[in-house]
């Protein structure tokens, strides 16, 4: 070869950009925006408005703790995504398709970003900003959810692309801007498939959040995905797929009013105590209750509900009221999220977990998941876990108190259901099957039928939601008669 050849090689090499390879971050994010409609377009969306239907599925709140049974219909869905202001408002109804606890009348749901705010709108048309950091840090990156909205993102200075792999037949990049973290998922031609953040779950601990997309379509000459889905690690929270979907629409208006541009403070528990009779005392507050049972040399606890501050203030009561027994168990009467998030806490202070024979394997794995996003008691107060069952009975008695758990067989909000009765007092402790003052009590016929098929002398039903009631209240409200 010549010396002026490889000059003339050499010079074409440099000013081609076939010979130049571009950094793995920018091919990544150059092939995604070329699959979607290219990066012109991608950068002149100002808006994207998504309506449709779909599912929503009941995480942590079905009959088993494994099932996905239960859903909602999703109609009226949607998502109005400004993305030029960073807004977003999501409107859905949602109506159950089975027994509900709260009827079965549809629901109107409508969830708000402006920016860095995240609330919610209630159907008294009142906004109320969400509760925790987590909850709106999660909504925050949830707008990234999005094909266009994570590429758009990849424009702005100060998003970070990372680790780029290649991960069997697919492709991987870690995004980051401000406190919102994702990983984008694409396909050999670029097509984004998934997004995925990282984030903590009060019961479940570290989670992967992950929006899947499917079935492109053409809208404007940008690719949008008409079948979107998320999930919770493996677990699908919602399906919607798009009637109809546009691009730079005028959107309704998603500013924070006044009165949520504060972050909301949290309640602190209330532990209210009521003695229910001897050894037995009622630990009420907020919507969710506690009982706590005096043995001879220890104390049990029936339920650890809410939050793991919750349960940390009832256990605090419960050595005031009884200081020198120790606290050996604690009854999960279902597995529920709102009945068990404090379940952890109790373990962590020695606590056996008394459970129906079917969520044993779901508390021995809620007790190994690992919680290093936010590091809670048990995290910071490992101990062995025991794990007591009971199938359809058991009796825990001693010299000075009788306590007996039944499965509340055939409950139609959970399928491992447990109940406690007190002979002595002649009491029922229970929850979710029946809760006084309710406008609806579609779990209350179930509960009957148990306590009269096993013949139990009922005076007073101790609801772990709301009051204390007799027991005359419960046939009431089921229709049914008194043995």
């Amino acid at each position: 070869m010549s010396l002026r050849t490889f000059v003339l090689g050499f010079l074409f090499c440099v000013l081609s950009s076939g010979c130049t390879p571009k950094p793995p971050e920018q091919q990544f994010v150059d092939d995604a925006m070329r699959a979607v409609g290219g990066r012109a377009k991608v950068e002149a969306v100002k808006s994207i408005v998504i309506e449709g239907t779909g599912v929503n599925y009941n995480l942590g709140q079905d009959m088993k703790p494994e099932a996905a049974t239960q859903q909602f219909a999703i109609s009226g869905y949607k998502r109005e995504i400004d993305v030029a202001q960073g807004r977003q408002r999501v409107e859905q109804t949602r109506t159950p398709k089975f027994a509900y606890f709260q009827g079965p009348q549809p629901q109107v749901q409508i969830q708000v970003l402006d920016g860095d705010i995240a609330f919610n709108v209630g159907a008294n048309g009142a906004a109320a900003r969400l509760g925790t950091a987590t909850a709106e840090r999660d909504r925050r990156t949830e707008f990234f959810h999005h094909p266009i909205t994570a590429l758009k993102a990849a424009t702005v200075p100060i998003t970070t692309i990372s680790n780029v792999r290649t991960v069997g037949s697919v492709r991987q990049a870690d995004f980051a801007f401000r406190d919102r973290a994702w990983t984008m998922t694409i396909d050999a031609a670029g097509l984004p498939l998934s997004i995925s953040s990282k984030t903590y779950h009060p019961n479940l601990g570290d989670v992967v959040m992950t929006t899947t997309f499917a079935d492109y379509q053409d809208v404007n000459g940008v690719k949008l995905p008409a079948r979107l889905a998320g999930k919770v690690d493996e677990f699908t929270t919602w399906e919607i797929t798009a009637s109809k979907q546009t691009i730079d629409a005028p959107v309704g208006n998603a500013a924070a009013p006044p009165d949520v541009m504060k972050p909301a403070a949290p309640a602190a528990p209330n532990v209210a105590v009521t003695p229910i009779g001897k050894g037995v005392w009622f630990l009420a507050g907020q919507s969710h209750h506690s009982v706590l049972v005096e043995f001879a040399d220890h104390l049990m606890l029936i339920e650890a509900p809410q939050s793991e501050a919750r349960t940390l203030a009832v256990i605090a009561k419960a050595k005031e009221i009884v200081p020198k027994k120790p606290l050996t168990q604690l009854v999960t009467t279902h597995h529920h999220f709102d009945h068990t998030a404090g379940m952890r806490a109790a373990i962590a202070e020695g606590m056996s977990v008394i459970t129906q024979a079917g969520n044993k394997e779901w508390v021995e794995n809620m007790a190994r998941r690992p919680h290093t996003l936010q590091p809670d008691y048990l995290s910071k107060n490992a101990t062995r876990l025991e794990v007591v069952t009971v199938d359809e009975e058991k009796e825990f008695k001693d010299q000075t108190m009788t306590v007996m758990l039944y499965h509340v067989a055939g409950n139609p909000h959970s399928d491992t259901m447990l109940m406690a009765y007190i002979p002595r007092d002649r009491v029922l402790i229970e929850v979710d099957a029946f809760s006084p003052g309710a406008q609806v009590n579609p779990y209350s016929a179930n509960l009957l039928e148990n306590i009269q098929k096993r013949n139990l002398r009922v005076d007073k039903i101790v609801p772990l939601h709301g009051a204390i009631a007799p027991f005359t209240d419960l046939v009431k409200v089921s229709g049914g008669k008194t043995n």
